[in-house]
């Protein structure tokens, strides 16, 4: 049975007690030393350069841990300033978003050496505006992205690519099993879109991988293509970085899957985590706050490595 999340001891430092992010972290009972939420902003274009710094850096990370595919793969995050523009950018070439702002990078540049003045601001009608890099985007990208922000007026970030865990068990056309405390995060969070339309050309199908993420979730596998969050992965988040720290827990435990089905060949049975202690625990690491920091290491570290080359 997992813990009630009441009994973990309020904050003293005058800091909201109930709030989830707020018990993951301990710091200074004058809450001088705590751990940072996501940031609120004054000014909407104060947050979008935020926004192409974040996704600029999500890029970055992408290309070092190998999700670089060729043409495939695709973020978008919606524009604080210009509703229904997207920020979109794209692995090996431009990435699409549909109405929103949407930043992508350009034609035959690696994931590796995207920055900030690459991306593109895609319009309502799929076409790079005059306010980002005048490049080209991905079209199954824009069919995708643009039927989930749709669908989903919640969504601010999307990502997909062609990771290969993703891709080794999207063809079994099943969810994945909640086996481990990090995979809580997808309890009740998580589904499968059964069907693979080839490659995705049309307004109708990216309807119905819209259809398939559902309402609520954030995350889902394509049967015989990827990961979706938000034999592919894909994820959404409030935050890119959410989405980032979402798709690659997903690829993880896409590995965790392969290596128990391996496991099992030989008697083994593993030992899936109970309703209520999922539940529990989903609390906490389904929380945007949560996930939004979860990725910040990542990012700080890309600053040092980079000299900030991914800002420019």
């Amino acid at each position: 049975m997992g813990p009630s999340a009441d009994s973990i001891s309020p904050l003293s430092n005058g800091l909201d007690p109930k709030s989830v992010f707020n018990k993951i972290w301990r710091g200074s009972e004058d809450g001088s030393i705590r751990l940072k939420p996501m940031p609120k902003f004054g000014d909407p274009y104060d947050e979008r350069e935020w926004v192409k710094a974040h996704l600029a850096a999500v890029f970055r990370y992408w290309g070092k841990m190998g999700y670089a595919d060729g043409l495939a793969g695709h973020i978008t995050v919606r524009d604080p300033v210009l509703p229904g523009y997207y920020w979109y950018a794209r692995f090996m070439s431009v990435f699409l978003a549909a109405p929103v702002f949407c930043f992508q990078w350009s034609s035959g540049a690696s994931p590796i050496a995207l920055k900030v003045s690459k991306l593109v601001l895609v319009d309502p009608n799929g076409r790079p505006s005059p306010y980002g890099a005048q490049l080209p985007i991905n079209n199954a990208g824009f069919f995708i992205h643009s039927a989930i922000h749709q669908a989903r007026p919640d969504v601010k970030a999307a990502a997909h690519c062609h990771s290969i865990h993703g891709k080794a068990w999207s063809v079994f056309g099943k969810p994945i099993e909640i086996t481990t405390q990090d995979a809580c995060v997808f309890y009740d969070n998580h589904s499968v879109y059964d069907n693979f339309g080839g490659v995705v050309l049309a307004s109708e199908e990216g309807k119905n991988i819209a259809r398939a993420l559902g309402p609520k979730n954030k995350t889902c596998i394509l049967q015989n293509h990827g990961l979706l969050t938000h034999p592919w992965l894909f994820v959404v988040g409030t935050t890119v970085d959410e989405a980032a720290y979402l798709f690659t827990s997903l690829d993880k435990q896409c590995h965790v899957m392969l290596f128990t089905a391996a496991a099992s060949s030989s008697g083994l049975k593993p030992k899936v985590i109970g309703n209520e202690e999922a539940e529990y625990t989903a609390k906490f690491v389904q929380d945007p706050d949560v996930a939004y920091s979860d990725f910040q290491p990542e990012f700080d570290l890309l600053v040092e490595e980079t000299n900030r080359a991914f800002l420019k």
